[in-house]
């Protein structure tokens, strides 16, 4: 789960991080109002879940009170698209109004899970301020890390490494440390998964202030922190994927017209794969998971179906703890519910498979059933 920049930054906050003093406003006479208090100048930040905002104008510097509530009422209300989003853009629903900082270097810090080292890393950059994809792109030698044993913690001396890589000077190592291990911190007690500042800093009197702030949860540990679950922004989120995480289903939306229902998060990889060999092209990533009931299969396929980009259902369900029969139940109930004729490639092995197949004949849906892998790449095909 994501949160907003002014969220983050409230979090950053309680944790010692310095951040801009700054206000969240929803009309464009708060924006005026919060620029008055800020002293006339401020920068307006669209709050949306999505990276890009400057280069979209989501993002803007305004030299007066009327500037600001100009700007604010021609970004309020409508959609921000970025390189980070689909083509419909995302809402913007509210500003961060922010005071201006004269700021004499940008540097870019972020703490994430590393794969390969199977823990968290902290990674640090003298070029803040601009993309870091491009960066790591085309100058990864202007990217470091600390990869952060977790059961010792951040320590001193992997601090004093970064600093002297950044080339900082003595007057801002003391800050520099702690706000690396603040945010070490709020990385672990918060169960996070990505914490970063772009651009962290240091303002021409020589103190650091995170004048970005991003901040991605842990969804599996967010029943520990229910105050930051309270946070979340449905409005931000894709719509198929919120309605899925509300009866906790795995579910990703993807560019496709074929709608995918699997069991098991491996098959449903390779079910993609498939997809794409046949020359089609998955609507979704979706595991129903191996203990769903015929309800909550029915939920996942009312999914499916609600996505008017699908043309056709792939069904690939290994029958185990979930058994076949109790996945066609629900698929038939989706398809009744929803009123849906689309054509189905149905692929069922395990438990109780015939009498799922028969559910599925008797039915009156469309339904092709394979085998094998290679037929189901034969059928989405012929149905194209």
């Amino acid at each position: 789960m994501k949160l907003h920049e002014f969220q983050a930054k409230d979090l950053f906050a309680r944790y010692g991080v310095p951040v801009p003093r700054g206000k969240v406003v929803t009309t464009p006479t708060e924006a005026r109002q919060a620029t008055e208090e800020l002293g006339g100048r401020a920068v307006l930040k669209a709050q949306v879940h999505a990276g890009g905002r400057g280069l979209a104008g989501g993002i803007k510097v305004v030299q007066s009170a009327d500037a600001a509530q100009e700007a604010a009422g021609a970004m309020l209300g409508k959609n921000l698209i970025t390189y980070q989003t689909d083509a419909s853009g995302v809402p913007v629903e509210s500003l961060l109004v922010e005071e201006l900082v004269d700021i004499a270097k940008e540097l870019y810090i972020a703490i994430t899970v590393d794969l390969v080292f199977r823990g968290p890393v902290m990674l640090c950059s003298a070029s803040g301020g601009v993309d870091i994809e491009e960066v790591a792109a085309n100058r990864p030698e202007a990217i470091f890390s600390e990869p952060i044993e977790p059961i010792l913690g951040f320590m001193p001396y992997q601090a004093r490494r970064l600093i002297a890589k950044l080339g900082l000077g003595a007057s801002v190592a003391l800050e520099t440390t702690q706000l690396m291990s603040a945010l070490y911190r709020i990385f672990t007690e918060n169960d996070c998964t990505l914490v970063e500042i772009n651009p962290l800093i240091i303002t021409a009197s020589g103190h650091m202030v995170a004048l970005d702030a991003k901040l991605t949860l842990d969804d599996d540990a967010l029943f520990r922190h229910q105050d930051l679950y309270r946070l979340r922004d449905r409005a931000q989120e894709d719509q198929f994927e919120a309605r899925a995480a509300d009866q906790e289903i795995a579910y990703v939306s993807l560019d496709g017209d074929v709608g995918c229902l699997v069991n098991g998060a491996g098959l449903a990889m390779a079910t993609l794969d498939v997809t794409h060999a046949a020359g089609a092209s998955p609507a979704n990533f979706l595991d129903v998971g191996g203990g769903a009931d015929e309800e909550k299969v029915a939920s996942a396929v009312s999914i499916i179906l609600s996505d008017a980009k699908v043309s056709r259902v792939l069904v690939n369900v290994f029958g185990g703890i979930l058994r076949c029969d109790i996945a066609a139940k629900g698929i038939e109930l989706a398809f009744k519910r929803m009123g849906a004729d689309l054509p189905l490639v149905v692929r069922m092995l395990g438990t109780n498979v015939e009498e799922g197949k028969e559910i599925l004949r008797d039915s009156g849906l469309k339904v092709t059933f394979t085998d094998t892998l290679s037929e189901v790449g034969e059928a989405i095909r012929d149905l194209s």
